[in-house]
């Protein structure tokens, strides 16, 4: 980890030296914003296959519940021919989760490189820059012993949870309205019964875009940039890319 940590640690001082001049104090934090958005535009292309999935799932829709039907009494043969049908239609229903466990490792980088005192055996110089006068090394809980939830730093903390409930609610309600109109398949045991608490499962998952509150109050503020900007890029992104999914209510009657 250490060795990824230095190169990482001079990848992000040497976009902050170039950004210096139009950011002064802030250009770490700009760097930061900067590095998360090429993170991104790396993945991008495997965000468009993700979506291209999801598209190829909710045309398949019906030929599943048609599936449902006809093997309803035998779990096993229902399964099989769901899976069958994904490989003849070349749809992975894990192909969404490549592009957020590809962005995992930044995170952690982020997070440890503005947690460390040293890199390398030297001082982190990183841990003197700062946001707005808020550290890009410190918590929220710094921020609040230092003036408060109103205090200079506590405003620079009140503006990510600002921008993280916005994208929040954004995207709740895209959720909501995707999941309306393209159920999620439900999870089923050997018996073919769905599995118990899936029903639950299904009702919290736009409530989980919420949880990134969570996430920006108790990171280091660096590691919440990341956060707060990949997660702003996600919601624009998803918008743009399923914009010509099925609204609620097209789909039934599509196959009416």
């Amino acid at each position: 980890m250490s060795a990824f940590t230095s190169v990482f640690a001079s990848l992000v001082g040497s976009l902050a030296d170039v950004l210096h001049p139009l950011f002064q104090t802030a250009s770490a934090a700009a760097a930061i914003i900067l590095f998360t958005g090429l993170v991104r535009l790396a993945v991008h292309p495997l965000s468009r296959a993700a979506a291209r999935g999801q598209k190829a799932r909710s045309r398949l829709q019906p030929q599943i519940a048609e599936l449902r039907r006809k093997h309803g009494k035998n779990p096993e043969r229902m399964q099989k021919a769901i899976m069958e049908l994904h490989a003849a239609e070349k749809v992975s229903p894990l192909s969404g989760c490549l592009p957020s466990l590809l962005q995992m490792p930044a995170f952690f980088l982020l997070y440890h490189l503005f947690s460390s005192r040293s890199i390398g055996g030297e001082p982190n110089e990183l841990l003197g820059h700062e946001l707005l006068g808020a550290p890009l090394g410190g918590r929220w809980y710094d921020a609040l012993a230092h003036g408060g939830v109103f205090g200079g730093q506590g405003w620079v903390y009140l503006g990510l949870f600002a921008i993280v409930a916005a994208v929040a609610a954004f995207s709740y309600g895209r959720t909501k309205q995707q999941l309306a109109a393209n159920p999620m398949t439900p999870v089923t045991g050997p018996d073919g019964q769905a599995l118990p608490g899936m029903g639950a499962m299904t009702q919290l998952i736009p409530l989980l875009s919420f949880a990134t509150l969570i996430t920006v109050a108790v990171v280091p503020l660096a590691a919440a940039l990341y956060v707060v900007t990949t997660t702003t890029w996600t919601a624009v992104e998803r918008a743009w890319l399923y914009r010509d999914l099925p609204a609620p209510g097209a789909t039934a009657a599509t196959a009416a």
